[in-house]
Protein backbone atom coordinates (compact mmCIF):
# COMPACT_ATOMS: atom_id res chain seq x y z
CA UNK A 1 0.00 0.00 0.00
CA UNK A 2 1.05 3.47 -0.79
CA UNK A 3 -0.08 6.89 1.44
CA UNK A 4 -2.73 8.71 -0.11
CA UNK A 5 -2.12 12.67 -0.12
CA UNK A 6 -5.42 14.45 0.84
CA UNK A 7 -6.08 17.01 -2.30
CA UNK A 8 -7.15 19.56 0.46
CA UNK A 9 -3.95 20.13 1.94
CA UNK A 10 -0.88 20.88 -0.40
CA UNK A 11 1.18 21.17 2.51
CA UNK A 12 1.21 17.96 3.24
CA UNK A 13 4.64 16.55 3.52
CA UNK A 14 5.77 13.48 0.58
CA UNK A 15 6.54 10.39 2.44
CA UNK A 16 10.54 9.53 2.48
CA UNK A 17 11.56 8.52 -0.59
CA UNK A 18 13.09 5.51 0.65
CA UNK A 19 9.34 4.45 0.70
CA UNK A 20 9.12 4.26 -2.87
CA UNK A 21 7.66 0.75 -4.16
CA UNK A 22 10.22 -0.90 -6.30
CA UNK A 23 7.98 -2.66 -8.37
CA UNK A 24 6.57 -0.72 -10.07
CA UNK A 25 9.84 0.88 -9.97
CA UNK A 26 9.31 4.59 -7.85
CA UNK A 27 5.73 4.54 -7.24
CA UNK A 28 5.63 6.75 -4.03
CA UNK A 29 1.56 8.12 -3.31
CA UNK A 30 -1.57 8.73 -4.67
CA UNK A 31 -3.83 11.67 -4.61
CA UNK A 32 -3.44 15.43 -3.56
CA UNK A 33 -3.84 17.73 -6.04
CA UNK A 34 -1.74 19.21 -8.68
CA UNK A 35 -1.65 22.95 -7.48
CA UNK A 36 1.47 25.11 -7.95
CA UNK A 37 2.88 24.60 -4.27
CA UNK A 38 2.02 20.80 -4.61
CA UNK A 39 3.77 20.10 -7.95
CA UNK A 40 6.41 22.58 -6.82
CA UNK A 41 7.12 20.88 -3.66
CA UNK A 42 7.02 17.53 -5.53
CA UNK A 43 9.65 18.76 -8.46
CA UNK A 44 11.86 19.92 -5.47
CA UNK A 45 12.05 16.98 -3.70
CA UNK A 46 13.12 14.68 -6.45
CA UNK A 47 8.93 13.85 -7.39
CA UNK A 48 6.89 13.96 -10.13
CA UNK A 49 3.09 13.14 -11.32
CA UNK A 50 2.28 10.52 -13.92
CA UNK A 51 -0.90 8.91 -14.07
CA UNK A 52 -3.49 7.87 -16.73
CA UNK A 53 -6.70 9.50 -17.27
CA UNK A 54 -8.78 7.01 -15.33
CA UNK A 55 -6.18 6.78 -12.43
CA UNK A 56 -6.02 9.23 -9.19
CA UNK A 57 -3.07 11.26 -8.85
CA UNK A 58 0.32 9.03 -8.60
CA UNK A 59 3.54 10.26 -7.45
CA UNK A 60 6.91 8.83 -8.52
CA UNK A 61 10.63 8.87 -7.71
CA UNK A 62 12.23 6.06 -9.33
CA UNK A 63 15.65 4.88 -8.70
CA UNK A 64 17.51 5.24 -10.62
CA UNK A 65 17.27 8.33 -11.98
CA UNK A 66 17.85 9.51 -16.33
CA UNK A 67 19.84 12.56 -15.92
CA UNK A 68 22.27 14.54 -18.18
CA UNK A 69 24.58 17.14 -17.32
CA UNK A 70 24.63 20.11 -19.99
CA UNK A 71 28.17 19.71 -20.82
CA UNK A 72 28.09 15.92 -21.86
CA UNK A 73 25.84 16.65 -24.15
CA UNK A 74 26.72 14.26 -26.97
CA UNK A 75 25.42 14.97 -30.60
CA UNK A 76 26.33 11.95 -33.72
CA UNK A 77 27.57 13.29 -36.45
CA UNK A 78 24.39 12.39 -38.29
CA UNK A 79 22.37 15.31 -36.30
CA UNK A 80 25.53 17.39 -36.75
CA UNK A 81 24.77 17.36 -40.35
CA UNK A 82 21.06 17.87 -39.41
CA UNK A 83 21.89 21.03 -37.54
CA UNK A 84 24.41 22.55 -39.88
CA UNK A 85 21.40 22.62 -42.42
CA UNK A 86 19.28 24.62 -39.69
CA UNK A 87 15.82 22.49 -40.89
CA UNK A 88 13.83 24.48 -38.37
CA UNK A 89 13.42 27.57 -36.50
CA UNK A 90 13.45 26.99 -32.68
CA UNK A 91 12.08 29.17 -30.37
CA UNK A 92 11.44 29.53 -26.14
CA UNK A 93 8.44 30.21 -24.41
CA UNK A 94 6.20 31.00 -27.38
CA UNK A 95 3.98 28.29 -27.66
CA UNK A 96 3.49 26.47 -24.71
CA UNK A 97 -0.12 25.23 -24.75
CA UNK A 98 0.40 24.30 -28.02
CA UNK A 99 3.29 22.14 -27.45
CA UNK A 100 1.48 20.81 -24.69
CA UNK A 101 -1.00 19.61 -25.99
CA UNK A 102 0.87 18.11 -29.02
CA UNK A 103 2.41 15.95 -26.48
CA UNK A 104 -0.71 14.91 -25.48
CA UNK A 105 -1.49 13.19 -28.49
CA UNK A 106 -1.46 8.99 -28.21
CA UNK A 107 1.84 7.74 -29.62
CA UNK A 108 1.64 5.46 -32.40
CA UNK A 109 0.37 2.30 -31.58
CA UNK A 110 -1.43 3.65 -28.33
CA UNK A 111 -4.39 4.94 -27.37
CA UNK A 112 -5.40 7.42 -24.60
CA UNK A 113 -2.60 9.87 -23.02
CA UNK A 114 -1.21 10.47 -19.71
CA UNK A 115 -1.53 14.14 -19.99
CA UNK A 116 -5.33 14.43 -18.90
CA UNK A 117 -7.06 18.05 -19.55
CA UNK A 118 -6.62 18.74 -15.61
CA UNK A 119 -2.48 17.53 -16.07
CA UNK A 120 -2.00 20.02 -18.93
CA UNK A 121 -4.14 22.54 -17.04
CA UNK A 122 -1.85 22.37 -14.15
CA UNK A 123 1.32 23.01 -16.19
CA UNK A 124 0.26 25.80 -18.00
CA UNK A 125 -0.68 27.45 -14.88
CA UNK A 126 2.90 27.19 -14.06
CA UNK A 127 4.19 28.24 -17.13
CA UNK A 128 2.25 31.56 -16.49
CA UNK A 129 3.82 31.66 -13.29
CA UNK A 130 7.49 31.67 -14.62
CA UNK A 131 8.10 27.67 -13.61
CA UNK A 132 7.13 25.60 -16.72
CA UNK A 133 9.06 26.51 -20.52
CA UNK A 134 7.97 25.06 -23.47
CA UNK A 135 10.75 24.80 -26.80
CA UNK A 136 9.65 24.88 -30.04
CA UNK A 137 10.26 23.97 -33.61
CA UNK A 138 8.70 25.16 -36.77
CA UNK A 139 9.12 24.39 -40.48
CA UNK A 140 7.23 26.57 -43.16
CA UNK A 141 5.36 28.09 -39.89
CA UNK A 142 3.99 24.98 -38.65
CA UNK A 143 4.98 23.84 -34.96
CA UNK A 144 6.84 20.22 -36.23
CA UNK A 145 8.26 19.36 -32.79
CA UNK A 146 9.22 20.28 -29.05
CA UNK A 147 9.18 19.92 -25.39
CA UNK A 148 8.12 21.26 -22.09
CA UNK A 149 9.17 21.25 -18.61
CA UNK A 150 10.21 22.82 -15.08
CA UNK A 151 12.68 24.82 -13.98
CA UNK A 152 14.02 25.18 -10.56
CA UNK A 153 17.03 26.66 -9.43
CA UNK A 154 19.89 25.45 -11.63
CA UNK A 155 18.09 22.06 -12.61
CA UNK A 156 15.47 21.92 -15.74
CA UNK A 157 13.00 18.70 -15.17
CA UNK A 158 11.99 17.63 -18.51
CA UNK A 159 8.65 16.42 -18.97
CA UNK A 160 7.76 15.26 -22.12
CA UNK A 161 8.53 16.05 -26.14
CA UNK A 162 6.83 15.22 -29.27
CA UNK A 163 7.71 15.48 -33.26
CA UNK A 164 5.69 15.34 -36.17
CA UNK A 165 8.84 15.46 -38.26
CA UNK A 166 11.93 13.75 -38.35
CA UNK A 167 14.77 15.19 -35.81
CA UNK A 168 12.21 17.72 -35.00
CA UNK A 169 12.26 17.36 -31.22
CA UNK A 170 16.09 16.06 -31.13
CA UNK A 171 16.84 19.27 -32.32
CA UNK A 172 14.68 21.37 -29.80
CA UNK A 173 16.35 19.11 -27.37
CA UNK A 174 19.70 19.64 -28.32
CA UNK A 175 19.47 23.75 -28.80
CA UNK A 176 17.57 23.60 -25.23
CA UNK A 177 20.83 21.94 -23.95
CA UNK A 178 23.09 24.40 -25.42
CA UNK A 179 20.96 27.49 -24.08
CA UNK A 180 20.71 25.35 -20.70
CA UNK A 181 24.77 25.54 -20.29
CA UNK A 182 24.74 29.02 -21.58
CA UNK A 183 22.66 29.71 -18.84
CA UNK A 184 24.46 28.74 -16.04
CA UNK A 185 21.64 25.31 -15.44
CA UNK A 186 24.14 22.24 -13.70
CA UNK A 187 21.32 19.47 -14.34
CA UNK A 188 18.62 18.29 -16.54
CA UNK A 189 16.13 15.46 -15.15
CA UNK A 190 14.66 12.90 -17.53
CA UNK A 191 13.54 10.74 -15.04
CA UNK A 192 13.20 7.47 -16.29
CA UNK A 193 15.60 5.67 -19.39
CA UNK A 194 14.65 6.31 -22.36
CA UNK A 195 17.52 4.90 -25.02
CA UNK A 196 16.17 8.17 -27.22
CA UNK A 197 17.58 10.29 -24.01
CA UNK A 198 20.90 8.00 -23.89
CA UNK A 199 21.76 8.48 -27.31
CA UNK A 200 21.99 12.06 -26.72
CA UNK A 201 24.16 11.69 -23.25
CA UNK A 202 21.62 11.25 -20.76
CA UNK A 203 22.88 8.74 -18.15
CA UNK A 204 21.42 6.52 -14.59
CA UNK A 205 22.29 7.61 -11.39
CA UNK A 206 21.49 6.15 -8.41
CA UNK A 207 18.42 8.27 -6.71
CA UNK A 208 20.36 9.12 -3.42
CA UNK A 209 23.11 10.45 -6.14
CA UNK A 210 20.61 12.65 -7.99
CA UNK A 211 19.09 13.74 -4.93
CA UNK A 212 22.16 15.19 -3.91
CA UNK A 213 22.73 16.85 -6.81
CA UNK A 214 19.13 18.27 -6.50
CA UNK A 215 19.82 20.07 -3.09
CA UNK A 216 23.13 21.29 -4.28
CA UNK A 217 21.51 23.11 -7.67
CA UNK A 218 17.96 23.45 -6.69
CA UNK A 219 18.61 26.74 -4.69
CA UNK A 220 21.19 28.38 -7.25
CA UNK A 221 20.29 31.04 -9.58
CA UNK A 222 20.97 30.39 -13.41
CA UNK A 223 22.10 33.55 -15.38
CA UNK A 224 19.46 37.04 -16.02
CA UNK A 225 18.74 36.35 -19.53
CA UNK A 226 17.23 32.82 -18.89
CA UNK A 227 14.00 32.20 -20.99
CA UNK A 228 14.24 36.07 -22.18
CA UNK A 229 12.62 36.87 -24.82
Amino acid sequence: MIPYLDPDYPNQTFPALSEALTDPDGLLAAGGCLSEERLLSAYANGIFPWYGEEDPILWWSPDPRLIIFPDQLHISKSLKKTLRKQPFAITFDQAFADVIVACSQPRAGETGTWLSIEMQAAYINLHQQGHAHSIEAWCEGQLVGGLYGVAIGAVFFGESMFHTQTDASKIAFVTLIQKLSDWGYQLIDCQVHSEHLVSLGAEEIPRQHFMGLLEQYKTKSPNAQAWQP
